[in-house]
């Protein structure tokens, strides 16, 4: 009989396995979630898999330690964005060892922080007698954080099935292993402008989508001009203010025709002390007030019509909270910081689990061709954790 393949131990040889599954978020990541449940399942250790609507993806949500309420999760998505039109130096999903960095598609964001929660597991299941777990630890492993954190949002439909909802956690997002207390909103909208076609020579007869397009992103410029200039603002934001942009318009055929449809994608990233449901309306408002009205003249029919395409809350911990406290004693950081880029965070959050951001790698790193995560991050990162689940859950 041969025998079994010998299960990785280390966080470079679990990351060297993680990062060999594509699970570009187009993709399913079923045979990662096969991978972690088998490596797992080897050391007795129990498990729980919640899936998407047609069951092509798969979050994994394990404990390890006494079947009590509370404990501290450690939480990272394991789906990537694509490496297409990249110029990467190697294969993407091979990592390779360079100067210290360890290259792969992921490994900085976030297979790296999941290799290290992974690699724990062995320590916490031989625990010594005078040193047991007193509360749980939880791996939380999800889906489709870099699309619509629709991974996250079901993971968390599943936490009370058998009373394992965690008090705290600890999303490890690329953060140079330091404290990140709080992350901005993003609420992205994709507009539809459907406009009454007809020859460009006679414009009154017709409906303009594209111009009725430019309309709005000329409010919204203006409106990103005024929260730079008017607030609110918070210190500790890059920047300190909520902001809002339009990212991709498309519309018309040929020059002599009236189009009769545009769109353009947008999105608004705030501040706590802003509300994103608000802005929206804001936005709506000024469309049906002040553009609309003149295209329903031509043809009822026409206007703007909105798809929200992804909503995440902000994140916002207390400073003097006491997981922020041990976070950063046992990072030696001085403070802990914001963000302005968004995470699954919010949504533990608002779901009653205290929630910080501490991660290995830098931020700058992901996403780009050669995407890489250092030797001494991992290392950083394995030693954090270790003295973590020590004053959390020892």
């Amino acid at each position: 009989m041969p025998r079994p393949a010998p299960v990785p131990a280390s966080t470079v040889e679990l990351l060297a396995r993680l990062v060999a599954f594509d699970t570009t978020s187009r993709n399913s990541n079923l045979a990662l979630i096969d991978f972690i449940a088998d490596w797992l399942g080897r050391q007795g250790v129990t498990f729980q898999l919640s899936h998407n609507p047609d069951g092509s993806k798969a979050n994994l949500h394990a404990r390890i330690g006494p079947d009590v309420p509370g404990g501290i999760a450690l939480s990272g998505h394991v789906d990537t964005v694509p490496v297409d039109g990249q110029a990467w130096t190697g294969d993407p999903f091979a990592l390779r060892r360079q100067d210290g960095r360890l290259l792969a598609r992921g490994a900085c964001d976030m297979k790296g922080f999941v290799a290290a929660g992974l690699a724990l597991v062995p320590e916490l299941l031989s625990r010594p007698p005078d040193r047991p777990l007193r509360r749980p630890v939880h791996l939380f492993i999800t889906y489709d954080e870099e699309i619509t954190c629709d991974g996250a949002k079901r993971l968390i439909e599943t936490l009370d099935d058998g009373g394992a909802r965690p008090a705290l956690c600890v999303v490890g997002e690329p953060s140079s292993m330091q404290p990140i207390l709080a992350h901005k909103g993003k609420h992205d909208v994709r507009v539809t402008v459907r406009g009454h076609t007809g020859h460009s020579s006679t414009p009154g007869k017709g409906v303009n989508a594209v111009q009725a397009a430019a309309e709005a992103v000329a409010w919204v410029a203006a409106e990103a001009r005024r929260l730079a200039a008017e607030g609110p603002f918070e210190d500790g934001f890059d920047p300190s203010h909520s902001t809002i942009h339009v990212g991709t318009i498309s519309g018309g055929t040929i020059l002599n025709i009236i189009p009769e449809r545009a769109q353009f994608t947008m999105e608004w990233r705030t501040i706590p002390a802003d509300d994103p449901a608000a802005m929206f309306a804001r936005f709506r408002d000024h469309v049906a007030s002040t553009i609309e009205p003149a295209m329903h003249a031509i043809d009822p029919e026409t206007g703007f019509s909105y798809e929200t395409t992804a909503a995440l809350p902000g994140m916002s911990l207390p400073a003097d909270h006491p997981l922020a406290d041990v976070v950063r004693q046992l990072t030696g950081a001085n403070h802990a910081g914001k963000v302005s880029y968004g995470t699954e965070g919010g949504f533990y959050q608002n779901a009653g689990i205290a929630t910080i951001i501490c991660g290995p790698g830098d931020i700058a790193q992901a996403h780009k061709p050669d995407e890489f995560v250092t030797e001494e991050q991992l290392a950083l990162c394995d030693r954090f954790l270790r003295r973590l689940i020590d004053r959390l859950a020892g």
